[in-house]
């Protein structure tokens, strides 16, 4: 995992996997979404609304999974994953049952992350 884009309150991590899949932390380690100020908040859905775009249009995947469980890790962050239905968990969360090998020919994640970091350095957060 690595920082692939910091502010003064959010920071967003890859994680490694066979799918593209990105969290959307905060700085400050809030429980719940509603601990946060409303206007953190809503900075915080631009951001993921911001990541959801640039994935679907780089990746096309079949959907977009978004999660926000924290119960291994309770503060609030945000799963965002583009899914395919021949990636090895479909239609089951990344975290159930593996169904089957797959191997995924995905574009260059160089790219993509370079298109998300301009797409990010364009909102006001």
């Amino acid at each position: 995992m690595r920082y692939i884009y910091e502010n003064k309150n959010f920071y967003i991590q890859t994680q490694k996997s066979e799918i593209p899949w990105i969290k959307i932390f905060t700085k400050e380690p809030y429980k719940e979404l509603s601990d946060m100020p409303k206007a953190l908040r809503l900075k915080m859905w631009e951001i993921y609304d911001t990541v959801e775009v640039v994935m679907r249009d780089y990746y096309k995947p079949d959907k977009i999974n978004m999660a926000s469980f924290a119960n291994m890790l309770p503060r609030v962050h945000i799963h965002v994953m583009a899914r395919y239905v021949n990636d090895s968990y479909f239609p089951n969360p990344m975290w159930g049952e593996k169904l089957r090998n797959s191997e995924l020919k995905l574009p260059n994640e160089k790219e993509f992350l370079k298109n998300l970091q301009e797409a990010l350095d364009n909102l006001e957060v």
